[in-house]
Parts: C-alpha cells; structure tokens; sequence
C-alpha cells in the first residue's frame, strides 16, 4: 500500500506541474518591449528628389527648378535622433529630429527661372537647402501581445524649409517656409525570435480644399496647400534588454505650397543606426 501511494504521488508530481505552472505563468513581452524611454541615432543615406519655385508662377505649378538636376546633388548621409517614451503597455510619447541639408555649386547648363530672376546658362552657381524635420507624436498600441504589436499613430510633423540659390552677376534669391502638417497612420511589429523584430509604420495626411481656402483666406488671398507622407520599414536586433540595433527603409515626401512659395521634395533611402533603453 505505501509502494502504491508513493507511485501516486510521483506520478502527480511529474504530470500536475506542467499546466499548473502555465497557469500562473507570467507574460514575457519580448526584450524590445521592455523599456521605459528609448533613444536612437540613426545614420540615414537617402535619394533626394528637390523641385522648387517662389513667386508668382509658384501658384500655377509652373517653371520648377529641379535642385538636384541643375545642380548635380549628390547623395549625403543624415544623422536623425529618435526617442520613445513609454506609459504602461500601450501607450508611447515619440519626439524625432532630421536635418537635411545639400550645399552644391554647379556650372549652369540652361537658362531658368527662379524667383522672378534669370539665371543664365554657364553662369557660376550655388545651390543651399535646409530641411529640418521634428516629429512629435503619441503611439497606442490597441494590439499589445507578448510577440506583436499593432497601433495607431498620430503626430504633428514640423517642417522647417529654406533655400538659397545664388549666381554670379544674378544674385541670391531665398526663400523659408515654415509648415507644420497633422499625421495620422498605424504601426505593426512581429517578433520571429524575442530578440528580433520586424516593423512596418506609416503616416500621412493632405490638407483638405476647405482648410486650404480658410488658410488662404487667413493669409489675404494667398495660395495654401500641403501634403505629406512618412513610409517606414524597419528590423531591428536586441542585444538583451538595454542595446540594440536597428536598420531598414524610409521614404519621406512633402509637397506644399505657401505665400507663393512651393516645393516637392522627396528623401528615399536606406538607413542604420543603434538603440539604447532604459
């Protein structure tokens, strides 16, 4: 009787233990979940596409100057920080910043128009733009799962815009335009391994006719218009908990057209960079 009851007891300790423990097992989110602020520096090499006018003509769509054309832009690479802060499991802060800036000079090949001035061909030329980029914006995470994540994305992408172009016996024409562009989109991550993930994100907006006309009419009767996009796919390696590495693909594109000024700039590439959590 007490071999049997031995037996017995063995035996349920051997079968009973494995659902117990699932019962009360704890959820694990993956390493990249983990954290409670993210920061990041990525190195970003994009292909620009740069068109641009100012003046009159600007409203009309007309005589563009295509930057990289004219003047032989080539590609350079970027340096962007990005930070994410998280409250609980479903909701995150993200704040980022880019500069972009080309610095080119060229000899003219052709005669265009820019600013109401001729700039003629063979003429020395310079070409000067910056493109500051802040992104501020709030992520919640309807989906939160141990190994993906789904979400929904809004934020306000703040564009800060100048240009220069300068040519010997012309002279400089320079034009700043400031345009913050509402984004809304979504976000989804799966994780293969814990320590790996894999992210696509995506956020856009066009200002509707209705708020354009508003906004002209805020500006007395100039033109107003503005569209943007931010397309973003991404894996990224944790190193444990607290270091990781991140690559993957962007495309960024902003046209606009304000106070006569209008520009289509697209900024596509491939890019790398390192994270560190806490």
């Amino acid at each position: 009787m007490q071999i049997r009851l031995v037996a017995v007891v063995l035996l349920a300790f051997i079968v009973l233990p494995s659902p117990a423990r699932a019962q009360f097992r704890v959820p694990q989110p993956a390493s990249g979940e983990r954290f409670a602020v993210e920061l990041g520096l990525m190195f970003w090499s994009p292909n620009p596409e740069i068109r641009l006018q100012t003046g009159a003509l600007a409203a009309i769509g007309e005589t563009e100057v295509d930057l990289v054309q004219e003047f032989g832009i080539e590609n350079k690479r970027f340096n962007e920080f990005r930070s994410v802060l998280k409250a609980g499991r479903k909701h995150k802060v993200r704040i980022s910043h880019v500069l972009m800036e080309y610095h080119q000079a060229a000899i003219l090949q052709r005669n265009f128009v820019f600013g109401g001035q001729v700039y003629p061909v063979s003429a020395p030329a310079t070409a000067d733009l910056e493109w500051r980029l802040w992104r501020f914006g709030y992520e919640w995470d309807f989906v939160a799962m141990d190994r993906a994540v789904i979400g929904f994305i809004t934020e306000l992408k703040y564009n800060d815009i100048s240009s220069t172009l300068a040519a010997l016996g012309v002279g400089a024409e320079t034009t700043e335009v400031t345009a913050p562009m509402p984004t809304i989109g979504g976000i989804a991550r799966v994780y293969p391994h814990k320590q790996f993930s894999i992210t696509v994100e995506y956020t856009g907006f066009k200002v509707p006719g209705f708020i354009g006309d508003k906004i002209s009419d805020s500006l007395q009767g100039d033109d107003f218009d503005a569209s943007q996009s931010d397309f973003d796919f991404y894996g990224t390696l944790s190193f444990g908990r607290h270091v990781a590495a991140q690559g993957g693909y962007r495309s960024l594109t902003a046209d606009y057209l304000v106070d006569q000024d209008a520009g289509d700039l697209k900024m596509k590439g491939w890019y790398f960079g390192g994270l560190v959590r806490f």
